[in-house]
Order: C-alpha cells, then sequence, then structure tokens
C-alpha cells in the first residue's frame, strides 16, 4: 500500500490531530491534516510532519533483553522474558506483599490502548498503587473539579464568547480542537474576546484582546483578586448559583475580604485592567476556561486551580454550550473519589493524597529509597520515562538503581530503560492498533481507533502491550479457563455478551484480569485483526447505557444492548474517528455528580489558604531569578521524539532571558551561561527576548535526552530540566512540582 494516503493521528499532544501519512518502503514519507477527522477537519500544525524521526528512531528497541550482572544488556527470548519477569515479580508479591509492586506509566499521549490492559497485571499481582504524568500536572484540578461537581470539566472554545487561558499559551501547547483557526477565529470577531493569563508574551497573548501578564508566581493573587471583584462588585450569577450550587455565603465570605488594589500591585497588573477583565467575564453570554502548566506547575497550584473554576462558576458557565461542561468520556480520565470514597486515600511512605488513583510522580523516589516495610521494591514502567521526566532526576534515578526489580515496556531506549533489569520491546504507535482516551471534547465527543500504517521492522522481535500483558498474566497463572467464552464469541457478540457478563460475576479470579480475557477470547473474532481493540468493546457499552440520548444524537442508532454493539461497531469501521456523542444545551448540568446534584462552591481548606496569601511570594537573594521549565516552543514535543534532528532550530534548547537581565549579566544572544538551582547546574546557550519579564527566564521541555550520534554512541543534546528540581519542591494537596516556579541565579559561562 505505498504510495496510498492512510488515515492515522499526530502522538505528540493530548489533541492528537487525525493525520494521513504516505508510506514509502519504511518511511512515513508525505504526512497531512485528515480533512476526515471529526475534530481536526484537516488541521495540524507543524509538529507531526517530522513523525518519521519517531517511527525510524536509531534508538529503537528490536529484541527483548535482560540485564547483566556488569550491567550490559543480553538478548532473550520472549519465553524466557516473560517467564523470568513473572516470576520475579510473584517473589516481591509473595514475599513483601502485592502493593509494594509499583506500577507507572500506561500510555503517553497517543497510546494508550496498551495500558488498558495493565490494570489486569497489577490486580493479578495484588498491586495498589500507580502514577503517570498526570500526577505530574492535573491532579490538583481533578481534586477540586471532583470536590465541587464529581467530574472534570472542559472548556467549549468552539462557541464561547469569551476564551480564557490560564498559564497556557495554545498556539504552541494547543489542547484544543484546531487550536490556531479557533484561536484566530475569536481573535478576529469584535462580539467574542480572547483573555491570557501568562507572565510571557507568548504568541497567544500577542493576538489576546486582553493580556494580564503576572509577576512569576503571583497567579494566586491574581486569580484572588479577579474573583474578589466579581464578589465585591456584585457581578456573580446570583440566581443561577442559587438554583444550582450551595455554600455560596462561604465563598462570599472570603473573597468580599481580598484586598483587590494590593493583589493587583503584588501580582504586577493594572487594577483597572483586571477589574475590567473580570467585567468582561462577568458579562460574557458563554465563557470558556482552559488552566494549564503554568499555573498547575507553581506555587498554590490546586488553589489556582479552585480560583480559576470559582472564575467560571460564579459567573454561571457551567453546563451550556459554550461554557465548560463534564465530558462524556469513553474512559474516565480522572477516577473521581471524593462523593464515593469514606476516606482519602494516602501512600505508604511519604502519606501523599492519592488522587484520581495516582500517587503524585513527585514522591515515587521516596516511597522507594527507605526502609519502610511498605516501600516499593518492584516497579513496572510502560510508555514513560520517569528517570527523565519526574522532578529531581539524580534521586529519581538513585531510586530506580535501588529497586528489587524494574520492568520496562517501551518502543525506544529511554534512559528509565538503561536502567532495567527487563527491557520488553513493542512496536510503534504506526505499527500496531492504538487509540488514546484523552476524550474531552463537548458538546460533541469523538473517538479515534488508529489502524497500524505499516508492520513491525524485518528481523526485530516485537510484541503490542496487549499481548505483553495478556503474557504476563498467563505466567502468573492468573487467567482461568476461558473455553466457554471462546465458544461463546464464536456464535456471535450477543451471545457472548450473555456469557462475558455471567462469567465475570460468577468468577472473581476472572473478573480481575477482564481485559485480557477479552483480548483472549473476543478480540480474535474483530474485523480487520483489531484484537487490541477488544478492551472498548464494553466501554462503548458503558457508554450506550448510561449516555443513550447523547449516542443517538451523534447518529448511533439502537436500544439497550444494539446501541453498545453499534456505537462498538461504529468505532472498529471509522478508520478516522467517529463522533460517539453529541450533548444539547443544559445537558452538562444533568452531569453533575454529587449526592445532591448541586454545585458544591466551598472547599475549606482552599479558603482557608486563600485568606492567608500574604504579601507574595517569598524571594531568595541567592537565587534571584524564577526558572519557568519545560516550556512549549515551536519545535519541542514530548519525548517520544527522541531524534535531535527533528528540531529545524533552536536545536539545543535556549534559556530565554530578557535583554535587561543579559545586560546586566553580560550576556548576549548564543552566550553559554550557566544556570544554578539549590538541586543542580546545567548549562545552556542563551537567548534574548522581551516576551520574558526581567527576573523571568526558561527553559523548553523536550531536550536532555541521549540519543546515537553517527558512531553509535549516546550523546545528550540540550538541557534535561529535571537536573534543576527538587521532589520536595511540589503542591502540598495534590504533590504537583512547581517547575514552572524553580529559584535559580544565571551567569555566564567565561
Amino acid at each position: 500500500m505505498d504510495g496510498e494516503w492512510r488515515p492515522t493521528a499526530c502522538v505528540l499532544c493530548a489533541c492528537n490531530c487525525g493525520v494521513e501519512v504516505k508510506v514509502e518502503g519504511r518511511r512515513l514519507a508525505r504526512i497531512r491534516g485528515d480533512k476526515a477527522h471529526p475534530s481536526s477537519q484537516g488541521y495540524t500544525c507543524e509538529k507531526p510532519l517530522r513523525l518519521d524521526h519517531y517511527q525510524n528512531g536509531a534508538d529503537r528497541l528490536t529484541h527483548p533483553l535482560r540485564r547483566r550482572p556488569d550491567g550490559t544488556f543480553e538478548r532473550v527470548d520472549w519465553d524466557t522474558a516473560i517467564a523470568e519477569v513473572a516470576e520475579r515479580l510473584a517473589a516481591v508479591r509473595d514475599t513483601a506483599g502485592g502493593e509494594t509492586i509499583f506500577y507507572y506509566g500506561g500510555g503517553g499521549q497517543g497510546n494508550h490502548l496498551g495500558g488498558s490492559y495493565g490494570g489486569a497485571v497489577m490486580r493479578a499481582l495484588g498491586a495498589r498503587y500507580r502514577s503517570n504524568a498526570l500526577a505530574q500536572e492535573k491532579t490538583g484540578l481533578f481534586w477540586v473539579n471532583d470536590q465541587m461537581f464529581g467530574d472534570i470539566a472542559t472548556g467549549d472554545f468552539e462557541h464561547c464568547e469569551v476564551a480564557l487561558f490560564i498559564g497556557k499559551n495554545p498556539w504552541q501547547s494547543h489542547g484544543i480542537p484546531r487550536a490556531r483557526p479557533t484561536l484566530r477565529k475569536i481573535a478576529r470577531d469584535p462580539s467574542r474576546c480572547l483573555i491570557v493569563i501568562d507572565p510571557r508574551r507568548t504568541e497567544t497573548a500577542e493576538i489576546a484582546d486582553i493580556h494580564l501578564a503576572p509577576r512569576p508566581g503571583t497567579d494566586a493573587w491574581l486569580l484572588a483578586a479577579l474573583a474578589g471583584t466579581l464578589v465585591q462588585e456584585n457581578l456573580i450569577a446570583r440566581e443561577w448559583l442559587d438554583e444550582h450550587a450551595v455554600d455560596l455565603d462561604q465563598v462570599i465570605a472570603v473573597l468580599a475580604e481580598v484586598p483587590i488594589a494590593e493583589y493587583a500591585e503584588i501580582s504586577g497588573v493594572p487594577e483597572g485592567l483586571l477589574r475590567g477583565t473580570a467585567r468582561r467575564i462577568a458579562a460574557a453570554d458563554g465563557v470558556a476556561v482552559f488552566e494549564d502548566l503554568g499555573v498547575q506547575m507553581n506555587l498554590h497550584s490546586t488553589l489556582n486551580s479552585y480560583l480559576d473554576t470559582l472564575l467560571y462558576l460564579l459567573t454561571g458557565n457551567f453546563g451550556r454550550i459554550g461554557t465548560n461542561n463534564p465530558p462524556i468520556m469513553l474512559a474516565p480520565l480522572a477516577a473521581p473519589s471524593h462523593w464515593s470514597a469514606k476516606r482519602d486515600r494516602f501512600s505508604p511512605v511519604a502519606g501523599a493524597r492519592i488522587i484520581s488513583g495516582l500517587v503524585p510522580a513527585n514522591v515515587v523516589a521516596e516511597e522507594i529509597l527507605t526502609d519502610h516495610p511498605a516501600r516499593y521494591r518492584a516497579m513496572i514502567v510502560e510508555s514513560a520515562n520517569p528517570a527523565h521526566s519526574v522532578a529531581d532526576s539524580p534521586r529519581m534515578r538513585e531510586a530506580l538503581a535501588a529497586l528489587d526489580l524494574l520492568v520496562v515496556i517501551d518502543v525506544a531506549m529511554t534512559e528509565t530503560a538503561r536502567l532495567a533489569d527487563y527491557v520488553l520491546p513493542a512496536p510503534s504507535q504506526f505499527e500496531k492498533w492504538e487509540a488514546t482516551f484523552f476524550n474531552l471534547e463537548a458538546p460533541a465527543n469523538y473517538f479515534h481507533l488508529r489502524r497500524p500504517l505499516l508492520d513491525p521492522p524485518p528481523g526485530t522481535d516485537l510484541l503490542p502491550e496487549p499481548e505483553i500483558h495478556a503474557r504476563i498474566c498467563e505466567a502468573l497463572g492468573a487467567v482461568p479457563d476461558l473455553t466457554p467464552l471462546h465458544e461463546a464469541a464464536s456464535r456471535g457478540r450477543a451471545a457472548f455478551a450473555e456469557a462475558f457478563l455471567q462469567a465475570v460475576t460468577a468468577d472473581p479470579a476472572l473478573a480481575k484480569v477482564a481485559p485480557v480475557a477479552l483480548y483472549r477470547t473476543l478480540g480474535p473474532t474483530l474485523p480487520h485483526g483489531a484484537a487490541a481493540a477488544a478492551s472498548i468493546w464494553p466501554l462503548a457499552h458503558r457508554v450506550a447505557a448510561t449516555r443513550p440520548d447523547a449516542v443517538r444524537r451523534a447518529g448511533i442508532i439502537g436500544e439497550g444492548l444494539e446501541l453498545g454493539e453499534n456505537l462498538f461497531d461504529a468505532i472498529l469501521n471509522s478508520p478516522s474517528g467517529v463522533v460517539y456523542a453529541l450533548d444539547k444545551d443544559d445537558d452538562g448540568l444533568r452531569r453533575v455528580a454529587t449526592p445532591d446534584g448541586k454545585i458544591h462552591l466551598a472547599i475549606p481548606d482552599l479558603l482557608a489558604e486563600l485568606a492567608a496569601l500574604g504579601d507574595g511570594p517569598a524571594t531568595d537573594p541567592a537565587y534571584p531569578f524564577v526558572l519557568s521549565a519545560g516550556e512549549r516552543r515551536a519545535f519541542t514535543a514530548n519525548t517520544i521524539y527522541r531524534d535531535p534532528a527533528w528540531r529545524r532550530r533552536d536545536a539545543s534548547g535556549a534559556l530565554r532571558i530578557s535583554p535587561k537581565d543579559a545586560a546586566d549579566l553580560g550576556i548576549a544572544t548564543g552566550c553559554a551561561v550557566r544556570v544554578t538551582t539549590r538541586r543542580g547546574t546545567v548549562e545552556a546557550i542563551a537567548e534574548l527576548t522581551d516576551a520574558v519579564q526581567p527576573g523571568h527566564i526558561t527553559l523548553p521541555n523536550g531536550l536532555g535526552l541521549t540519543y546515537p550520534d553517527d558512531s553509535g554512541e549516546p550523546v545528550r543534546t540540550g538541557t534535561p530540566p529535571n537536573e534543576l528540581t527538587a521532589s520536595e519542591d511540589r503542591d502540598p494537596y495534590a504533590g504537583t512540582p512547581w517547575h514552572k516556579h524553580i529559584p535559580a541565579r544565571v551567569e555566564p559561562v567565561r
């Protein structure tokens, strides 16, 4: 099929825009946007056009590997690798308990299908603790939204009047469908308003109607002043709140005391501009809000999430088209716990709050480097690279080396894989069936099951993640006899559905490994070789059963089980993706999941933090700069792009610094500089720009990876930000790291 345009998706951010690819031999030779994709509709940015650098990376894994005593690796066959991994995991379980086996990852921005089978291995082992990149970023917001309305919410930027982006630059980081055309459309419409809160003058801020540029680290003071203005100027939607919310008086009592003029001065934003922004938000018919890493990885990050959620709730911008809605997700991204659990869960050693089932990534090293009897002793890492991506890389590497067993499942020889006892290689995202569960759109939500574009490379021995998980479960003896389910599957999906439900109800052991059972029995019967899609079958039925009207509005017909089967068929037979749920106005309000169906406005701990904000962030003269690590730029992306040659400019990831600061330090663009934090020191190349404020410096994401040069020797390109971060610098509620507010100093390299 060389030379044909074939549909798939970008795997570099959570939007997963649809693309079409022409394959020539083993190369992704040409890439363009897929007009048939229901969300991106032919749009793509420049980043996926270079995806061949991922597909044909020089450090791709080719065979299972086992570490020798001297630290080098040797090739082993799959039977040996699976048997030994299962035996060693079982030994840890039997001696220390399954809860000492920790699972990290489960998929990056575009490969979640394999991770949907990882839970079977965890349950087979009795493992209880897991984490992934969401616990680096989003769990504070999840915790806030869960307590307020029992779900998460997403902004409808297609239909809103006012678009508010907080700590986010969607021109580069995307996060919304058709990001750049959508931003341009809002900015050019005189009846609409684009508002950006960001200390940097980003590409999005450049076209915004209103840009509030707080001093780095003062977002909480600015957001408090905005919310305080809504209350003190009586701009809140009181009638709507009286009908749909509780605890308003508690919130008003705190916000009424916010010293707006003082907080405006602390944040460095003119009071008049701040008050005018609050009035514009209050006057709009529909406001959509998107907060991102700029505030989620910053001081007071969970309080920031609470305050910007209050901005749209206090003005009634929730549950309607053009506002903020709980999306109908195929698979839950966040596992609500506040209203369903009798008490919070905490990690066994650090005592860190577990949100949405995720241990904060920042405490993982602390959970290992101890003699505590409940410490993590073994770790399975799937499609993740915590040795590079988690705060305080030196300590994380020390922790991974201290484990009794580290198993890595991945496509490439990552920094984490180099530390593993066993490395289990998987095909690339374009050589297997794949999907993402970042289905966050409203009112129309879609799902894209992606077909493989090509086979794994000749001469390699790779297994897709569902097969790896199935074999581990079987080697553990955790999979019961599946003969009755095989027989039921041969009689069609209706007969299989009845038999499967009866079997998992009657047999708890089968229920633990249900995804693997589906993969082994239903999977082989699916069309186009889509066995890995078996785990989607129950998800389609769940959505059809719980949201049948929304599914039918999306064009899926049927009642009861027929509706679920038709939805699953639509997913299987839509190579560019399919809309599976469509809201009508006010549907979002019906998805409030609190016991009384009301929005609960007060979170007492966060109201107390708000009342005690004080006079601004603390400063340290020894570290006069604020470093924001992980800035999104035109040629930075997540670290599945390991080949530095994909970058057409800024190959080493420059340190951005203001001209004033550079002049004070005697630095020019292109000069080598030394950046020092309390945790470490790195060198970088300076780039002068007035897009950052004096006292603020930035480093990009995706740099500092080791990749083979022409001779095959691994060479590191650019600055690895987590050599500078400290794991103890984290939010007290969610444990998310303060990567955007790192005290630092800069000096020229002479």
